[in-house]
């Protein structure tokens, strides 16, 4: 599989296009940052091929769309949940994303869970400009997927040092685990690859990393990996850098 490692509103997107039109003619009149979540939920739960009319600018649309295919090969089996969230602080509209789907591959079976925050601009029910502000996604392999506790601060100062947890809370007695972490670059992150991780042996509880933060405001982008007994756990964490919290 090309990418486990990031379901950006820029993948999501690309699914948008006819399917959303008739929503967007039979509901004209609920144009609200409301509606557009309504209507951005059932689009991205359409099956089949589509565009971005109705809904996105149409200088967004290509990239979504390339993003969009690439991530669905991957997983067939997904559903979306668009909810309205809180504003930021600069008074910018936010949309809250639930992920969820499954895909096979080379004989295994993975379950992803994925939530995001992403900041928009509308203009006549259209977005016209996005960021993605929060993004946590988990990815498990095996029959029985392992339970762990991702504990990652969405928020940290600059030049700060925190803490990265990957906590497993069902104890593997004496079993052995392998771990890996990285930090991606931004580039990593919007082509969707999915980085060579090195692994060393872990004790039974987890990863447990402490880590810099950069000393000029901007995000973090890690990717985690545990390999146990009962098979693979691939996380994903934006942590956002800032000057005062």
């Amino acid at each position: 599989m090309r990418s486990f490692l990031g379901v950006t509103l820029l993948s999501a997107l690309a699914v948008l296009g006819s399917p959303l039109n008739a929503l967007a003619e039979a509901d004209q009149s609920n144009s609200g940052l409301e509606g557009f979540s309504h209507r951005l939920q059932s689009a991205l739960n359409a099956e089949g091929a589509s565009t971005f009319e109705g809904v996105a600018i149409s200088e967004l649309q290509p990239e979504l769309t390339q993003r969009y295919q690439r991530f669905r090969q991957d997983f067939p089996k997904i559903t979306w949940r668009v909810e309205p969230a809180a504003p930021l602080a600069d008074g910018r509209e936010t949309l809250r994303l639930l992920v969820r789907g499954e895909a096979e591959s080379e004989g295994l079976r993975f379950r992803l869970e994925a939530t995001e925050r992403i900041a928009i601009r509308l203009d006549n029910g259209r977005m016209v400009d996005q960021e993605l502000v929060a993004h946590q996604s988990l990815l498990r392999s095996g029959e029985r997927p392992l339970q762990v506790t991702l504990g990652i601060p969405d928020a940290v100062l600059t030049g700060s040092r925190y803490d990265i947890d990957l906590i497993v809370e069902e104890p593997l007695g004496q079993a052995l685990v392998a771990a890996g972490l990285i930090d991606l670059t931004q580039q990593e992150v919007e082509a969707q690859l999915r980085p060579n991780l090195p692994l060393a042996p872990m004790g039974g509880g987890g990863l447990f990393k402490s880590v810099q933060a950069p000393q000029t405001p901007g995000s973090q982008t890690w990717a985690l990996m545990l390999v146990h007994p009962d098979g693979v756990v691939t996380a994903t964490k934006r942590v956002r850098v800032v000057s005062s919290l």
